[in-house]
C-alpha cells in the first residue's frame, strides 16, 4: 500500500490539490485496507482454499453426471450473486432490475463452472474453449447495443472477486486431483478463465433482450469532512452496511459448507474449528478491506480524476493512471492466493514475484489505454478484439500452464480496487472532459482484465525460449568435451 499512498499524497500536493477531508479519508482507508488485507490473506489460508479443495475432490468421485452438474451450478450461482462487486456494477446500470442483472450474471457463471470443471474432468485443452467462447463472445458484441457492451465485459472481470476468486481457485486444486496423468496440475488453472467468460455472454445476451436504451451512473458525491473525528465518525457510520453486506456475501459459501460436511463427513473436529476460525478472519478482514477502500478510496480517485481532467495538461491523465495502475495491483486481495498457489503448484519455478511483475505491468498498460479511451472516446471493441486475439494467438506458443495462468490473472486482477479507485478515477476524468460515461469510462475493468493475458504469457514464452537457449548452449558444449575427449583417445 505505500506506493499508492505515495503517489495520491504527491498528486495531492502538486497537479490535483485534495480537500484536507478527503486525504485524511484516503490514509484512514490505506490503514483499514492494511489490516483488511492481511486479516483476509490469513483466512483464506486456512478456510476457503481448504473447503473449496475438499468440494472439488468429493463432487468429482461421484461418477453420476446429475450431482455433478447441479453441485457446480448451484456453487457458481451462489457465489457469484453474493460478490459485493457485482452488487456495486447493478447499482450503475438503472436501465434494468437489480435483480435480473444480477441473476443473469449467476447464472452464466454457473453454466460456465460446470463447462470449466467437466474440461478439467475429462482433459480437454483449455485454449479450445477459449477460442471458441471469446469467438461467440464477439459474435454476440456484434449484435449488442453499443452502450451495453462495456458494461457487459466489465461485469467479467467484477464477478471474480475477493469472494469467489479463492474458492473456485482450490475447487479446480481439487478437481484436478482426482486426476493422476501429468498435466493435472496446470489443469487446474482456467476456471476462473472460463468463469469470466458466462457473465460476459448472459449480459450481452441479456442487453439484446432488454435493448436497454440508457444506462446512466450517478457519481459519488465527496463528503464534507473537516476534523480527523468527523473522518473516524464517517468510517464508523458505515461500518455496519459492511458487517451485512459481507455476512450475506458469506453465507451462501458457509451453507454450502455445513450441507457438505453434513453429507460427506470429510474434515474432523480440529479442521472444522480451523475452518471455523479462518471464515472469521475472512469475514473481519474482507468487512475492513471494502469499507477501507469505498470510503476511503473512491472519493479520492474521482476528485484525483476529475482534477486532472480539467487542467491544461489533461494529457497527464495517461502517465498517471499508468503509474497508479502498476502499483494498485498489488494491493488486490485475490491477487495474493493467486501467486502464492502458482508458486506451489509450479514448484517454485514460476515465483510470485515475477508473476506479480508481469500482473503489474498489464495493469499498468492497461490502465493507460484505458485513460487514451476517456480522452479521445475510443470505441471499446477496437482495443479488446485485437488484445484477445493476440493473447489467444500466444497460447499457441506457450505450456498450457501458462495459457490457464495468464487468463486465471485477467479475471483476478480486476477486483475491488479497480471497482472503488480506478473505476472513480475514469468515471471523474470522463466527466470533466464531458466524454459518455457509459462508452468511454465504463470498460476500464475489461481492459485490466485483459492486459495480463498478454503479459504473463508473453512472461511464459520469454522463459520456454531461456530455456531451449539454455539446452542448445549445454548440448554445444557436451558436443566439445565429447570432441575433446575423442582427441586425447
Amino acid at each position: 500500500m505505500l506506493p499508492i499512498t505515495a503517489i495520491v499524497f504527491l498528486l495531492s500536493i502538486t497537479i490535483a490539490p485534495l480537500a484536507p477531508g478527503t486525504l485524511v479519508l484516503f490514509l484512514f482507508g490505506a490503514i483499514l485496507l492494511v489490516a483488511g488485507m492481511g486479516l483476509f490473506t490469513v483466512g483464506v489460508d486456512i478456510s476457503m482454499i481448504p473447503m473449496g479443495e475438499g468440494m472439488g475432490v468429493e463432487i468429482s468421485r461421484h461418477k453420476g453426471p446429475l450431482l455433478f452438474v447441479v453441485a457446480y451450478f448451484l456453487l457458481g450461482v451462489l457465489t457469484t450473486v453474493a460478490e459485493p462487486d457485482l452488487q456495486v456494477l447493478a447499482e450503475q446500470v438503472p436501465a434494468i432490475e437489480n435483480i435480473v442483472l444480477i441473476l443473469t450474471v449467476g447464472v452464466g457463471v454457473g453454466i460456465f463452472l460446470v463447462l470449466a470443471a467437466l474440461r478439467i474432468r475429462k482433459a480437454i485443452p483449455l485454449r479450445r474453449m477459449l477460442i471458441i467462447f471469446y469467438l461467440l463472445v464477439f459474435a454476440l458484441a456484434a449484435a449488442a447495443p453499443g452502450n451495453f457492451i462495456p458494461v457487459s465485459f466489465d461485469s467479467g472481470g467484477v464477478t471474480t472477486g475477493p469472494i469467489t476468486v479463492p474458492f473456485i481457485m482450490a475447487l479446480g486444486l481439487g478437481i484436478a486431483s482426482t486426476r493422476s496423468d501429468a498435466n493435472s496440475a496446470s489443469d487446474s488453472f482456467g476456471l476462473v478463465s472460463l468463469c469470466s467468460i458466462g457473465p460476459i455472454l448472459s449480459v450481452l445476451i441479456l442487453g439484446i433482450v432488454y435493448r436497454p436504451e440508457e444506462t446512466l451512473y450517478s457519481s459519488a458525491q465527496l463528503p464534507e469532512v473537516e476534523t480527523t473525528v468527523d473522518a473516524a465518525r464517517y468510517f464508523v457510520s458505515a461500518l455496519p452496511h459492511y458487517f451485512q453486506e459481507v455476512a450475506l456475501s458469506l453465507l451462501p459459501i458457509v451453507a454450502l459448507f455445513v450441507l457438505f460436511q453434513l453429507i460427506s463427513r470429510r474434515f474432523q473436529g480440529n479442521q472444522i474449528l480451523k475452518i471455523c476460525a479462518g471464515l472469521l478472519y475472512t469475514y473481519l478482514g474482507l468487512v475492513l478491506f471494502l469499507c477501507g477502500v469505498n470510503v476511503g478510496f473512491m472519493p479520492a480517485g474521482q476528485f484525483i480524476g476529475a482534477t486532472v481532467a480539467r487542467s491544461s495538461q489533461r494529457w497527464l491523465l495517461v502517465p498517471i493512471g499508468m503509474l497508479i495502475g502498476y502499483y494498485i495491483v498489488k494491493a488486490e486481495p485475490a491477487v495474493a492466493v493467486l501467486t502464492k498457489q502458482v508458486e506451489e503448484v509450479s514448484n517454485g519455478s514460476i515465483s510470485h514475484k515475477s508473476m506479480g511483475h508481469a500482473l503489474s505491468i498489464g495493469v499498468c498498460v492497461s490502465v493507460g489505454l484505458a485513460m487514451v479511451r476517456v480522452l479521445t472516446g475510443l470505441n471499446i471493441l477496437w482495443l479488446l478484439i485485437p488484445g484477445y486475439g493476440v493473447a489467444l494467438a500466444l497460447s499457441f506458443f506457450v505450456p498450457p500452464i501458462f495459457t490457464g495462468i495468464a487468463f486465471d490473472s485477467g479475471g483476478v486482477a480486476s477486483g475491488p480496487m479497480t471497482a472503488t479507485f480506478l473505476l472513480p478515477f475514469a468515471m471523474g476524468a470522463c466527466t470533466a472532459v464531458g466524454g459518455n460515461l457509459m462508452t468511454d469510462a465504463f470498460g476500464i475493468v475489461a481492459m485490466v482484465a485483459m492486459t495480463p493475458l498478454i503479459t504473463i504469457q508473453t512472461m511464459g514464452l520469454a522463459s520456454q525460449i531461456r530455456h531451449k537457449l539454455a539446452r542448445r548452449r549445454l548440448r554445444y558444449h557436451m558436443e566439445r568435451v565429447e570432441d575433446v575427449m575423442v582427441y586425447f583417445n
